[in-house]
């Protein structure tokens, strides 16, 4: 029998758990380490974890593909006035992607990362699941992947806290058993991302109109790429009440201003649906959702448009439905799937 397991070793504490969890378990990992971009500094660390729990490890130097798909794609949405999620597009179209090619080339049939999710069979179908950890929940990133792998993935870290994973890391000596998490977007370690982007497209600072609920002009603002559905802060204009970024609209170059009552919405559409569960779909079903990473999940009524589109409506109003950003679909702990907001 073979008991190799493909695991991504990032460099970080979870991804090595992970892997002395499968070593514990009986399985044999093999390291994959993604070179993913220029501000990656984690490929020693990958290494030197591999090294002190014994496996082997391969580095894939992925760059170029990473830039021309994961960050253009970061950089194009927001220029067209969307907040794209890179960590939902990067974990189909590269992370996930890659681990499951090299298994195959490998041979390998299971694939194993640190992400706080769980993986059951149920029937013969597997399902994606929240972790047990509602706090380190990664299952709203995750939306996105292939169904067909799901029968081929494994999370070992889905029941554990993080204080947990860093007391077993401790327990085995790992290097970076007090290495501080990843935050934000891996290649904006800053978290500038108007920086970054005017910085890799040349793309100036286009000021524009500040308009109000009405379509009034109220302002001038520094370029759309400085804004967010929602904020507040950092608007630079006294208008002599609180006001909040309602929209955006690349085509004319505005940002709309409102009260924050104005952000407040029941109903959104959704393309590039992904579906996990079931085999057919019904025109509409009863679901929770959540419309961003830190959001408690609520009750809503999701239509089906075909395979690709849907439309979601909650119960009650939410705050800031941001196009660009996904929407996730629950049934309890079982994610259904979700879309883009449109």
């Amino acid at each position: 029998m073979d008991n190799r397991v493909l695991v991504a070793l990032s460099g970080g504490v979870d991804s090595a758990v992970c892997t002395v969890l499968l070593k514990q378990s009986g399985f044999e990992p093999c390291g994959i380490h993604f070179v993913m971009h220029g501000a990656d500094s984690d490929a020693d660390s990958a290494a030197e974890a591999a090294r002190r729990m014994e496996i082997p490890l391969q580095v894939l130097n992925l760059t170029d593909e990473f830039d021309k798909t994961v960050i253009r794609y970061f950089v194009d949405a927001y220029k067209s006035g969307l907040t794209p999620n890179p960590c939902v597009f990067c974990n189909r179209n590269m992370k996930f992607a890659h681990l499951f090619a090299t298994a195959d080339k490998e041979g390998i049939d299971k694939v194993a990362t640190g992400h706080y999710a769980r993986i059951e069979k149920c029937g013969a179908e597997y399902l994606l699941k929240k972790s047990l950890n509602a706090a380190k929940d990664q299952s709203y990133v995750l939306y996105s992947l292939r169904r067909e792998w799901l029968s081929r993935l494994m999370f070992p870290l889905g029941t554990l806290t993080k204080d947990e994973v860093r007391e077993l890391a401790h327990g085995e000596a790992l290097p970076n058993a007090d290495k501080p998490d990843s935050q934000d977007i891996c290649f904006i370690p800053d978290g500038n991302y108007t920086s970054f982007i005017e910085a890799r497209c040349g793309h100036v600072k286009e000021s524009g109109n500040f308009l109000d609920m009405k379509g009034n002009v109220i302002g001038r603002h520094d370029g759309i790429l400085n804004y967010t559905i929602g904020q507040r802060r950092g608007l630079k204009t006294g208008f002599g009440e609180r006001l909040y970024v309602i929209s955006k609209n690349s085509a004319d170059n505005t940002v709309t201003l409102g009260h924050n009552s104005d952000l407040f919405g029941k109903r959104l559409s959704a393309s590039s649906v992904n579906i996990l569960v079931g085999n057919t779909l019904p025109e509409s079903m009863r679901v929770c959702a959540k419309v961003r990473y830190s959001m408690k999940e609520q009750p809503a009524t999701v239509f089906f448009e075909g395979n690709k589109r849907m439309t979601v409506e909650f119960d009650e109003p939410q705050r800031a439905f941001t196009s660009g950003q996904s929407v996730v679909l629950y049934d309890g702990d079982t994610v259904i799937g979700g879309g883009i907001i449109e």
